[in-house]
Order: structure tokens, then C-alpha cells, then sequence
């Protein structure tokens, strides 16, 4: 998966506007954050994940999971998109995206599935 790519699906999820975050590329729902691109152009910022469910993935999948010291004490992963799929990652962002919508569009997520 490429940055690219994930642009295309992201920008079809309502009220997802893209921006800027450190100086890197980023998706926003609302002015929040939704992810970023990190400075190494692979790696993605995923929020929303437990350090438990964080240990496992990373534990999994060593090549595609990893964290910095910086995100230590945060629910947050990075994944390599160069080795992502882009169903996980959009399940991934999914959790995070529901999140910072409005109720009323949070309910429509839950009814269709879509974004």
C-alpha cells in the first residue's frame, strides 16, 4: 500500500480533509487528527490501540508493526504501509475515524459499515 493509495480511500470518507501534521502529511476529521505519514514516507501513525493490543501486533507482525519511545505511553502503532494491507489499515483508521465523527454521523457508520 502507498500513501497514495490510502489517500484515495481516506478522501472518501465524510469529513476527512487532508492537512498537515509535523510538517508531514496528514487526515483530519474535524481539525483532529486522524493519522499521519511519519518522516520515513512508509510509516503510518495508527491511533486508537491499546498497549495490549499494540504488544500483540507487534509481537506478530515485526515487519509491519513497531513503536518509537515517544508513542510508548500512547494507545498508538505504526504501521509500514509499504508492507500493509489496505484492508487492515482502513479497519485500523476505522476505529480511530468513528471516533472523532459527530453522533449523528458515527450512527450512520454503524448502520452501513461505510465511511
Amino acid at each position: 500500500m502507498t500513501f497514495e493509495d490510502l489517500t484515495a480511500i481516506l478522501l472518501t470518507w465524510d469529513l476527512v480533509e487532508p492537512g498537515t501534521s509535523y510538517g508531514t502529511p496528514s487526515f483530519k476529521v474535524r481539525g483532529k487528527l486522524l493519522t499521519r505519514l511519519k518522516e520515513d514516507g512508509d510509516s503510518l501513525l495508527i491511533k486508537s490501540v491499546p498497549p495490549e493490543e499494540r504488544a500483540m501486533l507487534v509481537e506478530a507482525s515485526p515487519d509491519l508493526y513497531y513503536f518509537t519511545d515517544h508513542y510508548r505511553d500512547y494507545p498508538m502503532v505504526l504501521i509500514r504501509l509499504s508492507h500493509a494491507d489496505p484492508d487492515v489499515v482502513t479497519a485500523l483508521l476505522m476505529r480511530t475515524y468513528r471516533n472523532l465523527l459527530p453522533k449523528k454521523h458515527r450512527q450512520t457508520i454503524d448502520s452501513t459499515g461505510a465511511g
